[in-house]
């Protein structure tokens, strides 16, 4: 019980250090503004938690959908997990933390398998904001004349793709093997995944995608800003597509969200503050509040029972 009530504690920790210790927005301002904006009616504050509601729905339908390729799970369950694992990894570099934390609802033989579906579940959102944000940064480059430097560019898809080589030599000469679990077993397992359970849960994370951009467009129209759908979107997904490239920890993804998207608006003439106040409204509203459900499950979390044995 101590190390539940030690990772709930730590999760709501880090929350109020995010909020109240921020040093991008003080949050005293961030509440003065908030109160000032005409446009936060009960209509729409109740979309915006809808959207929440449904951007976390399609989250915890696709893990139902992974996970029930290798053993039986409940909606109730999925949601237990995913919202649990949430908070206990809040907190962790890059959330690391969810794939120990989802791992631990089965039994040891599964665990293994849950973690390499989490990575699978992850790396087709990634997917997604990659297409994106290629496409919404093709645009935006193109729409607002943005000077690019291409030979940047060059030397750092050279970088890549000299490491993407690297990684398959790797794989090919088995270079790299996790203690009881080869590359090899690792890509007949995801090769043994039914293609349909893939493609729906692409489609889910397509769908997600789709959800929190149009929040985050919604938020602007909240707060005053006169913007249409698609030029917003060329931004949106700019900024998605380049927050998430860029190396970092959990603690300070708001941050470089924030200053991602300060620079990518103030293209657009979007002042700072503005800016700063929807980054911080999308995380309160899809990581703050989900994770304070999140703690009723990671209080009430029980091993499986023939790990208490």
């Amino acid at each position: 019980m101590l190390i539940k009530l030690s990772i709930v504690v730590g999760a709501f920790y880090f929350i109020y250090l995010k909020l109240i210790e921020n040093e991008t927005l003080d949050f005293r301002v961030f509440i003065d503004y908030l109160i000032k904006k005409e446009g936060f009616s009960l209509k729409n504050i109740l979309l915006l938690l809808f959207l929440s509601v449904f951007n976390w729905f399609f989250e915890i339908l696709k893990w139902h959908t992974l996970v029930s390729s290798i053993t039986k799970i409940s909606f109730k369950n999925a949601l237990e997990q995913s919202l649990g694992a949430l908070t206990a990894s809040l907190f962790t570099p890059n959330r690391i933390g969810e794939y120990g934390a989802k791992a631990i609802y089965y039994l040891s033989g599964l665990r293994k398998k849950v973690m390499l579906l989490n990575l699978i579940s992850n790396i087709l959102q990634m997917s997604v904001t990659v297409v994106f944000g290629s496409i919404g940064l093709l645009f935006f480059v193109s729409h607002y004349h943005l000077e690019i430097d291409f030979k940047k560019i060059l030397y750092a898809l050279t970088l890549i793709l000299m490491i993407g080589a690297f990684f398959v030599f790797s794989l090919q000469h088995k270079v790299f093997e996790i203690k009881g679990f080869s590359i090899k077993k690792i890509i007949e397992f995801i090769k043994s995944i039914n293609k349909t359970i893939i493609l729906k849960a692409a489609l889910f994370s397509i769908l997600r995608y789709l959800i929190f951009s149009f929040q985050m467009y919604y938020l602007l129209l909240v707060f005053g800003v006169d913007i249409s759908y698609l030029n917003a979107m060329m931004v949106i997904t700019t900024m998605y597509l380049l927050s998430s490239i860029i190396p970092s920890i959990f603690i300070f993804d708001v941050v470089i969200k924030g200053g991602v998207a300060v620079y990518l608006f103030s293209i657009i003439g979007i002042n700072e503050l503005t800016v700063l106040c929807i980054i911080t409204l999308m995380w309160m509203l899809n990581f703050v509040l989900p994770s304070v459900f999140g703690s009723y499950y990671v209080l009430n979390f029980n091993l499986p029972k023939e790990q208490t044995e």
